[in-house]
């Protein structure tokens, strides 16, 4: 058991993360789960029959001794860690001449330094075990909307990524880049739903990032774009 991999996912009880940790859990990995609501937190692990696979870790993913405190809880509890999902993430719906700004900030913090904390956390532990690191950007990261803050921060996502794989492929640590187009989850929750079109599912997206954790040993799959057809953008 000590040499069954781990993985910790930021924002895991609910859409992709909750997707990607069960496709994990199902392959027979360890797997830690963080978010922000308990109780879903809660649901996540009864739904799954509480497995002692599986840790789950209240808190939030913008919150630098939350986020170090969760990679040692991982590390504590399953004695490794091989794998860094940085997935939390949400929008404002708007864009930057809205007049209310006040979700903003923590839009910004969630969505950037939030996977930032995770990589500095878990870099330690993941030079370890040569491990890797994912990040949920979206296509929102390459393509440019008219005055969307939210895209802003998934550009900031995609560089980071890129910065980041300069800085540890020399320690044997891989980097992945996962950027969905229009999916089929709680994002959309309060506007009214998604937009006219096709959608991925979670699961669709969790199998590409379950994909790039799985990749053998010496390979590093960089950048994964990742679009429903139909959407043309």
């Amino acid at each position: 058991m000590i040499d069954t991999p781990v993985t910790l996912i930021t924002g895991g009880s609910s859409g992709i993360g909750a997707s990607a940790a069960r496709r994990l859990l199902d392959q027979g990995h360890r797997v830690a789960v963080t978010g922000r609501d308990h109780d879903r937190l809660d649901r996540f692990a009864a739904d799954l029959g509480k497995p002692s696979g599986l840790l789950t870790l209240p808190g939030d993913a913008a919150d630098h001794q939350v986020v170090r405190s969760a990679v040692q809880a991982t590390v504590r509890e399953f004695g490794r860690l091989d794998a860094a999902v940085a997935n939390a993430g949400f929008a404002t719906h708007d864009d930057v001449a809205a007049e209310d700004p006040s979700g903003w900030g923590e839009m910004v913090l969630t969505n950037v330094l939030g996977p930032a904390l995770l990589i500095n956390a878990a870099l330690p532990a993941l030079k370890e075990t040569r491990g890797r690191i994912v990040l949920v950007g979206s296509v929102a990261g390459f393509v440019n909307t008219p005055g969307n803050l939210y895209g802003a921060t998934k550009w900031a996502v995609t560089g980071l990524a890129e910065n980041t794989r300069r800085l540890v492929t020399g320690d044997g640590v891989g980097v992945t880049l996962i950027a969905p187009g229009r999916v089929e989850t709680p994002f959309w929750d309060g506007i009214g739903g998604p937009p006219a079109g096709g959608l991925l599912t979670a699961d669709q997206v969790a199998e590409s990032i379950v994909w790039a954790i799985n990749q053998p040993a010496g390979v590093d799959v960089n950048t994964v774009v990742l679009r429903p057809i139909g959407q043309p953008n």
